[in-house]
């Protein structure tokens, strides 16, 4: 028996290119469990508790509640999925900023500046404030950006801007797309540059530039960036680069990308790429950074990539048949779980009990690399993909799908078996294809039910042909 690997694998395009094939709705867990060195595990679900309020557009955990803006509304949303609508901000149809003060939460949205004072929401209206993209708290203040200033509201009076608390990057002219607070210090994130700034705490705006801190490479897009392992990640290049993903340093940005993440990157329009929202969820051991496609999620696992000496990707996707976007936005912990809402308004929270999106089945694929005897071909007598079936829900019938493919692009006949149903935890999930190759071959599995499913091996039986 032969050991096909199954935590990545191969495809090709109509370009001849090899490319990864990254495990769609499954999630490689690195370990030692007797079987492998690791196991493609179940990714969490989702489950809905409400619905309807418009589309997800920010969130956040203020005082130990779940704000959300979902369309035009500022909504809480309480432990048991209660939604109160608390106000207006205005639907632009683009996601918003929100931060908070000792004793106010900030929200932008459509270029207006709101606080929610816990009982009541205003818009500031001071004719010193021009439009607004982003808001943060630092230093006892709010900082804003229009995409070309940053600007402070007045240390004793968050209503009020005064004009000599304008400031701007003045290292590079390209537009500020966004702007963080990491250790104390703000970054303005702009377009091929990232500039540093400290507190000097002097009159006027008092935030100088931290020449050290200075990174040459900017965001795509207002939301293309997430704090990730205390400090902070983003998409974005430099003037001469493409697009590629990047966690930030002190004066400096370390890839954490692949040529399979890079080249469904670089597929994207200018406009796509600025709609791209980044964010993470640090969870039982495993630090995840999000980052949303306009047909996919794209998933970076850090400790995975530790473990495996090489960047882990994974892609999650919606639909029966994986052709549509995942929808879950915004996570955010609170009362004790990661709460999320939808690109189509609903609201509810990651579940680990729960196998699919929102109610939906759960589908999931993964590929090998390519089976290669020395051009000499072979026949594959058996397969044999082991796990932990069984695990389906009561009366379910879940079934896993295998095929083959001996260009990596085009794909045969599937033969399906039985998953195992609910209960049948001895399940073998087991081939006999006699499947002739006469150079190279790669396998493909599938499957979709309502059932948590995991594999930590694929064994295959090969004879070898002698020419």
């Amino acid at each position: 028996m032969v050991a096909l690997p199954i935590l990545s694998g191969i495809y090709t395009d109509e370009s001849a290119d090899w490319r990864g094939a990254m495990p769609v709705n499954k999630e490689p867990i690195m370990g030692d469990n007797g079987i492998a060195q690791g196991y493609l595990g179940q990714i969490h679900g989702l489950t809905a508790q409400a619905s309807g309020y418009g589309a997800s557009r920010g969130a956040i955990n203020w005082n130990g509640t779940c704000y959300r803006v979902m369309g035009s509304r500022l909504v809480s949303v309480a432990q048991d999925g209660t939604v109160t609508v608390l106000g207006d901000v205005v639907d632009d149809g683009n996601p918003v900023s929100m931060d908070y003060s000792f004793d106010r939460l900030a929200i932008t949205s459509a270029g207006n500046l709101f606080y929610w004072s816990g009982a009541a929401l205003t818009r500031v209206s001071d004719p010193d404030l021009g439009i607004v993209f982003d808001v943060l708290f630092v230093d006892g203040r709010f900082m804003m950006t229009d995409g070309t200033y940053l600007v402070l509201t007045d240390l004793t009076d968050p209503m009020s801007i005064s004009p000599l608390n304008y400031g701007s990057a003045e290292t590079d002219p390209d537009p500020i797309n966004a702007i963080c607070k990491v250790r104390g210090e703000v970054y303005a994130l702009g377009r091929y540059t990232i500039q540093n700034f400290r507190d000097s705490g002097g009159a006027g705006f008092p935030f100088v530039n931290n020449p050290p801190g200075f990174i040459p490479r900017g965001i795509v897009g207002r939301k293309a960036w997430s704090y990730f392992l205390e400090t902070f990640a983003f998409l974005g290049s430099s003037r001469t680069e493409r697009p590629s993903v990047y966690i930030a340093g002190a004066g400096e940005s370390r890839s954490i990308s692949t040529q399979e993440v890079d080249k469904l990157l670089a597929a994207l329009t200018d406009a796509q790429l600025a709609t791209v929202v980044m964010e993470q969820r640090n969870d039982q051991n495993e630090q995840r950074l999000y980052m949303h496609l306009p047909d996919r999620t794209l998933v970076y696992l850090n400790q995975a990539s530790i473990a495996a000496g090489q960047p882990v990707w994974i892609t999650l996707r919606g639909g029966d048949s994986l052709d549509q976007a995942y929808t879950a936005r915004h996570l955010v912990p609170c009362y004790g779980k990661w709460l999320a809402a939808s690109t189509d308004g609903k609201i509810g929270y990651i579940d680990e009990s729960a196998s699919g999106f929102w109610g939906g089945l759960s589908s999931w694929q993964f590929q090998t690399n390519f089976v290669y005897n020395g051009a000499r071909g072979g026949i594959i007598h058996r397969i044999e993909l082991i796990g932990l079936p069984g695990r389906a829900a009561l009366g379910d019938q879940p079934y896993v799908y295998l095929s083959f493919s001996a260009d990596g692009e085009s794909w045969g006949q599937e033969f399906r078996i039985s998953a195992g149903k609910f209960g049948e935890r001895n399940k073998r999930l087991v081939w006999w294809p006699n499947k002739r190759f006469s150079n190279y071959i790669a396998v493909r599995l599938r499957g979709q039910g309502d059932n948590h499913i995991s594999f930590t091996r694929l064994e295959a039986e090969i004879e070898p042909l002698a020419a």
